[in-house]
């Protein structure tokens, strides 16, 4: 059983940084996909960033410059590091692992609150 726990959210001010973390326990296939997702009040869950297994990403227009991802595939743990946070950011951040193995399975975390005040 894959569960995911994320950690590192909170309140900050406009400006300032947050990292989360997001640690999956249990067997994962070692092809996957890591990423993390937000969906804010009355919004759709969007993408934030994603990496593979082999290193690629890809992020939201919104947070190109600002977000980094990265990850550590021998702990199977994604990170995300803030910077200049935006108001715009305030979004529950969900952490999301896709195999790409026969199954295609994939494990959400419960989700962490970010909120920036202004």
């Amino acid at each position: 059983q894959v569960q995911l726990v994320e950690s590192g959210g909170g309140l900050v001010q406009a400006g300032g940084s947050l990292r989360l973390s997001c640690a999956a326990s249990g067997r994962i296939f070692s092809l996957n996909n890591m990423g993390w997702y937000r969906q804010a009040p009355g919004n759709q869950r969007e993408l934030v960033a994603m990496m593979t297994s082999g290193g690629f990403t890809n992020y939201a227009d919104s947070v190109k410059g600002r977000f980094t991802i990265s990850r550590d595939n021998a702990k199977n743990t994604v990170f995300l590091q803030m910077n200049s946070l935006k108001p715009e950011d305030t979004a529950v951040y969900y952490c999301k692992v896709k195999e790409l193995g026969l199954t295609l399975r994939e494990y959400w975390g419960q989700g962490t609150q970010v909120t920036v005040s202004s």
